[in-house]
């Protein structure tokens, strides 16, 4: 656990190090923007975000209103960990499990640092580790050996519980940190409400051989969380054509979800090292916080 610890650390301080140099110390924003609670009302002005907009008092007909926020101290950070069956895809040691752990172990971490409440939801087709917000080093530590230490109860995906069950946890706004190969169907739904509810940032990871099946003829390909295996051609041109179809055509519906929900998107692939992807994300976050 120390050697983990000293590994995340290392790449926690090589982020804030590379992003502090881009952001000019914006670094944090990341982690700001979501915690903010009601403080007065003003008038509306041009380019204010019309969600603001106080509809009962500007009815009254003395003008339109917005609502003006101020940062909440206590501010909470939740990541929602997909640890299912489709995760385990990957060169050994750098699986998409491997990668979306490590992830929310450098993010924990950073967030821990910017003095953030932070919290965990890891989850399969159930809930798998739930550890509440709370402060400090300690609390870190507690999170990454929640991330790094637990044994699956199952291996099966069900994103629609994950999201609502995050929905009846989270009940004050908060920043949540979706983690996940978001290989699964009828989520939207509830991962829009999230968006609505909350400050939401889908990471994406995938793996490339989930795109480009390469041409062996006949072999078994074994479904981890159904725990059964079918033999497929790979000869077939046709269908390794219909698995990069089925792959771009997933990826871009969750793209366009994000885009039109204004939740962050990023994606990290297996080949790419954590570091120079994480910092875009950043970078994201500064202009949109810039723009707010």
């Amino acid at each position: 656990m120390n050697q983990l610890l000293k590994k995340l650390r290392k790449y926690e301080i090589m982020i804030r190090k590379v992003a502090n140099n881009h952001l000019q110390g914006d670094y944090q924003s990341i982690f700001k923007g979501a915690g903010l609670e009601f403080d007065d009302l003003r008038p509306y002005q041009y380019g204010d975000d019309v969600r603001t907009i106080e509809w009962k008092v500007s009815a009254k007909g003395h003008g339109t209103f917005v609502k003006t926020f101020r940062e909440d101290k206590d501010q909470s950070v939740y990541f929602l960990l997909d640890i299912s069956g489709s995760q385990d895809i990957g060169e050994k040691g750098r699986k998409k499990i491997d990668l979306g752990k490590e992830i929310a172990g450098v993010l924990t971490l950073a967030a821990v640092f910017e003095g953030s409440q932070v919290g965990l939801i890891s989850f399969s087709d159930q809930k798998e580790k739930i550890i509440l917000p709370g402060k400090g080093p300690k609390q870190g530590v507690k999170i990454v050996q929640g991330i790094f230490g637990h044994h699956n109860k199952s291996l099966k995906t069900n994103l629609r519980e994950m999201f609502n069950f995050a929905l009846n946890l989270v009940k004050k706004r908060s920043i949540i940190i979706v983690i996940s190969d978001f290989i699964d169907e009828g989520y939207e739904r509830p991962f829009k409400a999230l968006a609505e509810k909350h400050d939401l940032v889908a990471i994406q990871i995938t793996d490339p051989r989930e795109s480009i099946l390469p041409s062996l003829g006949i072999i078994p390909i074994y479904d981890k969380e159904e725990g059964r295996t079918t033999w497929v051609n790979t000869a077939f041109g046709s269908f390794s054509k219909k698995i990069s179809e089925t792959f771009t055509t997933e990826r871009t519906h969750l793209q366009d979800i994000c885009k039109k929900n204004q939740i962050n998107y990023l994606n990290i692939n297996t080949k790419e090292d954590i570091v120079l992807p994480l910092i875009e994300l950043f970078k994201k976050r500064n202009r949109t916080m810039k723009r707010g």
